[in-house]
């Protein structure tokens, strides 16, 4: 088994809040689609363009420049928690409030483009990281947020929350 050709996580492996996370990772080699994915992201904040970064669908809602910092910020986390659990480290790593990071972390300052450059560098890191994998480290699992988290669940996972912002991007925010 390697990342290319294991299942998808039991759900033993994970939260079940994350579910519908996982379930939108189509079949296939994870390290692929993790990569291909990438050139969805830059094509849909080419289509956005940057006079709409600042775009909210509604008053209380993530502009697009903070969404696409949201998923570089999750990205990392998701990322260090699928090493540390490959790594075997048995420390519980904790939860995260995104709300408060995105209150803090400053993306509308940031051009669209420079976080959409961020968000690559980010997901190339990912792309490395699962790749180098082996059979053993993907189905090693620790504690996240008081749950279970095997490192393959965190991939899955950092795929399937993209492709769940990417689809509140187009729809709410794109218009389709």
């Amino acid at each position: 088994m390697s990342i290319a050709t294991t299942p998808p996580p039991g759900t033993d492996e994970f939260n079940e809040y994350y579910l519908g996370y996982v379930s939108l990772v189509p079949a296939g080699d994870l390290v692929t689609l993790l990569h291909t994915q990438g050139d969805d992201v830059r094509r849909l904040v080419a289509d956005a363009g940057e006079s709409r970064g600042g775009y909210r669908y509604a008053p209380a809602k993530w502009s697009i420049r903070e969404v696409v910092g949201h998923m570089s910020d999750t990205e990392r986390i998701f990322s260090y928690r699928a090493l540390r659990i490959a790594r075997n480290d048995p420390t519980p790593l904790a939860s995260f409030d995104e709300n408060a990071y995105a209150d803090i972390a400053g993306h509308d300052a940031h051009s669209l483009a420079a976080l959409a450059d961020e968000w690559s560098v980010v997901r190339n890191a990912s792309v490395a990281l699962f790749a180098s994998l082996d059979d053993a480290a993907l189905v090693r699992r620790g504690t996240a947020s008081g749950h279970t988290l095997s490192a393959r669940a965190a991939g899955f996972i950092t795929y399937g929350h993209t492709a769940h912002h990417l689809r509140i991007l187009r729809e709410r925010y794109l218009g389709g």
